[in-house]
């Protein structure tokens, strides 16, 4: 769901209650699409963020922190020297558009004040934020849009700043209902009533579309243009509803959940009855606090995966490769299989050399390796002496042997290169920090999978397993990677304390730690279940999770990171899921 600009309307309220007079004390610019002001309120600090995502651009303060880049970027240095102690004197909005303005208050180089303009336009994919000067030339923006982007308006430094053409769209709070439902009506295409009503207003969401639709119709199906005199009138009342609701900000912020779904798949500002008992909602004290909710975990997915792109695409292009040999070194191997009638076919030409003429393709022999004493054509190369043909047979014959005891070694090799490659595929997807991000480079570098970067001067620091607690007080420690499965399960975990993996299935090594206690079965249950949740299978059921004690569990030599050997394991069943409850370490 888009942010629409009537909840919009809501946000920017609560903004200017908050944020007004308001000092900028920091900027940061975690990524290319968002940067994070850092204001100083009479209510404390405050993170505002400006997002430009194609999938979430919005404005709202957050609670969430966001890693930042070791340098910051340009746009950033710039933004901390032009807007550092500015003062936020006011928010505007474009009518019920998704344009926001933020003005504030700086100093410059000289001593003068001067005034900044944070102009964001939420926009899909075309989102930006462009900073503007008191003259209204453009200082920057977080998208530069240059003639080889767009032809009918540039965002570059020096020119003058254009709001993008507005749409044809009527703002409820400045035009009356009646002339809303007469643009309704007389919109050139017969469409269903949703359809008309988002053409026709501005800052509307399609969720609320289909909300008046439902409370007007009532179940009915009438379009735009065949509205009978009872749908008309309520839906001039539904709009002063509205209208009111917007106007004095008296809507509440609600997400909205499938019926036992856990994430929300929609949000707005009004009660809404169109999906009855499949859908509940939910209600935040503000509306940032419900952007911040809704956006947080979709997006904090999203950055980790433009950021693990570049490693991720190796992963995979090393899987294929190494899938591509190993196919490629069975089929050598299958003709191997055979080499047993090169050496019949030599020793049978070897016991008949009398019989066969120089200078032949082919001789018909009986074949003393058949009990039935069949006879075998064998075909030979005119070029060479009968003597000679026989040492060629026996010639591929050690060739074939030998290459079946050769490929049989580098295929199991090859295998055991996949079995590592898809768990570094498997970790990399959980990654959630760049730090965890740095250690999987380094992994990969000590493999030989990617250049030495000499500009790491020291390793990253390893970040401590992932801790959680059974429901009956046993701690759960879980690798964040392979080297971190390593040191967990054969140097941290005691011999008495019990080791959990997913069955044939990547994943990271999960230790329960007994403290010398007796393991329950709820214990083992709930580890597997953690085991599952942090595997490839995490979006299975019914995941097959092995477990054993550590005393088990062995590294064979010269092995890669994570991987091991193990004995007197038993196996369990279950569905991925965490504790309710985590522990401090996690």
């Amino acid at each position: 769901m888009a942010l629409d600009g009537m909840m919009l309307h809501h946000v920017v309220n609560e903004l200017k209650t908050e944020a007004l007079g308001a000092r900028v004390y920091q900027v940061y610019q975690p990524n290319r699409d968002e940067l994070i002001l850092n204001l100083r309120t009479q209510n404390g600090n405050k993170r505002l963020l400006l997002s430009t995502r194609a999938n979430s651009p919005r404005v709202h303060f957050t609670k969430y922190s966001v890693e930042n880049p070791a340098s910051p970027p340009m746009l950033c240095m710039l933004l901390r020297k032009r807007l550092g102690g500015g003062r936020l004197v006011d928010i505007r909005q474009a009518g019920l558009d998704r344009i926001i303005s933020f003005d504030f208050d700086c100093v410059n180089e000289l001593g003068d004040r001067v005034r900044i303009t944070a102009v964001v336009e939420i926009m899909g994919k075309y989102s930006n934020v462009i900073f503007v000067d008191g003259e209204g030339k453009i200082i920057d923006a977080l998208k530069r849009v240059d003639m080889t982007m767009s032809s009918q308006r540039l965002v570059l430094p020096n020119l003058p700043y254009e709001y993008p053409t507005p749409q044809d769209k009527l703002n409820i709070l400045l035009t009356d209902s009646e002339s809303v439902v007469e643009r309704i009506e007389h919109t050139p295409d017969e469409k269903p009533l949703c359809k008309a009503i988002l053409g026709a207003v501005q800052g509307i969401s399609p969720v609320v579309c289909r909300e008046l639709e439902h409370r007007v119709l009532e179940g009915g199906s009438e379009s735009n243009k065949t509205l009978s005199k009872e749908s008309r009138d309520r839906l001039k009342a539904e709009l002063e509803k509205l209208s009111d609701v917007v106007l004095t900000s008296s809507g509440k912020a609600r997400a909205l959940y499938h019926k036992g779904d856990l994430k929300p798949f929609d949000m707005t500002f009004i009660e809404i009855g169109q999906y009855g008992s499949l859908c509940e909602s939910k209600e935040y004290d503000s509306f940032c606090a419900l952007l911040d909710s809704y956006y947080i975990e979709r997006d904090s997915a999203d950055r980790m995966r433009v950021k693990t792109a570049d490693l991720s695409r190796l992963i995979n292009n090393l899987i294929n490769r190494t899938s591509n040999k190993i196919n490629i070194q069975r089929q050598e191997l299958e003709k191997c299989a055979d080499r047993e009638q090169l050496r019949i076919r030599g020793d049978l030409l070897q016991a008949n050399l009398y019989r066969v003429e120089r200078g032949a393709e082919s001789v018909t022999v009986e074949n003393f390796y058949d009990e039935n004493g069949s006879e075998l054509e064998i075909k030979l190369n005119p070029a060479i002496s009968p003597a000679q043909n026989a040492q060629k047979y026996y010639k591929d014959y050690n060739k074939a042997k030998t290459a079946q005891q050769v490929l049989t070694v580098q295929i199991k090799r090859a295998e055991e290169e996949l079995e590592y490659l898809e768990s570094l595929k498997d970790v990399l997807s959980r990654v959630k920090s760049e730090k965890e991000l740095s250690q999987i480079r380094l992994e990969c570098m000590e493999q030989g999978y990617i250049r030495q970067n000499k500009s790491m001067q020291k390793k990253p620091a390893q970040l401590p397993p992932l801790e959680y607690e059974t429901s009956d007080g046993f701690r759960v420690l879980v690798g964040r990677n392979n080297k971190q499965n390593d040191l967990l399960t054969m140097k941290t975990a005691s011999k008495r304390d019990y080791w959990f993996h997913t069955k044939d299935i990547p994943g990271s090594h999960t230790i329960v730690v007994t403290d010398g206690r007796e393991i329950s079965d709820t214990a083992i249950i709930e580890a597997a279940r953690i085991a599952a949740f942090h595997s490839k299978a995490k979006e299975s059921t019914n995941v097959p999770v092995d477990y054993t004690l550590v005393k088990h569990v062995s590294k064979p030599n010269g092995a890669k990171p994570g991987m091991v050997i193990f004995v007197n394991n038993r196996t369990v069943y279950v569905d991925p899921a965490l504790p309710l409850t985590k522990s401090e370490g996690g």
